[in-house]
């Protein structure tokens, strides 16, 4: 992405007088949901607040058999505003998981910022996850095992996790919790946001523009929900923290892991060379190691 261009522009926004913004229809592809049975994995859609308007979409492999399969809970990326549970990347990238683990997957549309700025993201997602645990929908009932539950995100779904995590860690058993490219900030940048400011994926210009449109009002990229550098650990679990050297947040992700880990938490990292943020979600067969490491993490849960 070159220095001068416009990150409203990048992102799909047209800022408006009033410091609003109007998003462009159709800037990111969207996938409907399909039960045919010809598919070897079935979605639909199900209803979790009329209020707020939340919603899941659920990944069933269609070939499922007599034992309950684990389940993941999973929170989309997207910056806090852009994507929803219909996007085409995420519908692909979690068909794929839903069909190798394989696993029941629920994926949250929770509300966006700057319309709903944070915590309505961790608030949608903590709900959607205590709904997941009480449904009654044939789906999660019939094939998914409650007690290998996970809590999956991309980017800043990654960043849900976390803080989801932290608020309802007390109150249900979450086998393990994956931050795939995990979302996190702060004012001063790192030595990899630095080196990588000008990013094709995600430029600084772009990053800063999404926390300051994410993040409550008047407060900087030093606020804990960026920057959790501090924060109490107070449940352990197992967790997986993904990431890739060609992306600017990789010397974040690798310190909040450092972080989890002298707190006590079981922290498998999983850092490779190149690549850019959220590669597993364009480059097939980065897709397919992901596949097998999380695999081999559920299982070894």
């Amino acid at each position: 992405m070159h220095p001068s261009t416009d990150p409203y522009t990048y992102l799909g926004f047209t800022r408006n007088a009033d410091a609003s913004i109007t998003r462009i229809p159709d800037h990111i592809p969207t996938t409907a949901s399909s039960n045919d049975p010809a598919n070897p994995v079935l979605t639909k859609d199900a209803p979790i607040n009329q209020e707020t308007k939340t919603w899941a979409r659920l990944y069933l492999p269609a070939a499922t058999q007599a034992a309950k399969l684990p389940i993941i809970v999973y929170y989309h990326g997207g910056g806090f505003v852009l994507c929803s549970a219909a996007s085409s990347m995420f519908q692909k990238f979690l068909s794929g998981i839903a069909l190798e683990i394989p696993a029941v997957i629920v994926s949250v549309d929770y509300r966006l910022a700057p319309e709903h700025r944070l915590p309505a993201a961790y608030d949608d997602c903590a709900e959607a996850l205590r709904w997941v645990m009480a449904s009654d929908d044939e789906w999660l009932t019939g094939h998914a095992d409650m007690s290998k539950c996970y809590i999956m995100g991309t980017s800043s779904g990654g960043n849900i996790v976390y803080y989801v995590w932290l608020r309802e860690a007390a109150r249900m058993k979450i086998e393990g919790l994956i931050l795939h490219h995990p979302f996190f900030g702060g004012v001063e940048r790192s030595a990899s946001e630095m080196r990588l400011v000008d990013d094709a994926v995600l430029p600084a210009c772009v990053a800063d523009l999404m926390w300051s449109l994410a993040l409550p009002l008047g407060f900087d990229r030093d606020h804990e929900f960026c920057n959790p550098v501090k924060a109490d650990i107070v449940e352990k679990v197992k967790v997986l923290v993904t990431g890739c050297g060609g992306d600017p947040l990789i010397d974040r992700q690798i310190e909040v892991a450092r972080m989890l880990a002298e707190n006590g938490v079981n922290v498998i990292q999983e850092f490779s060379e190149g690549g850019f943020h959220g590669v597993e979600l364009f480059d097939d067969s980065k897709a397919l190691v992901f596949y097998e490491l999380l695999k081999n993490f559920i299982s070894n849960s």
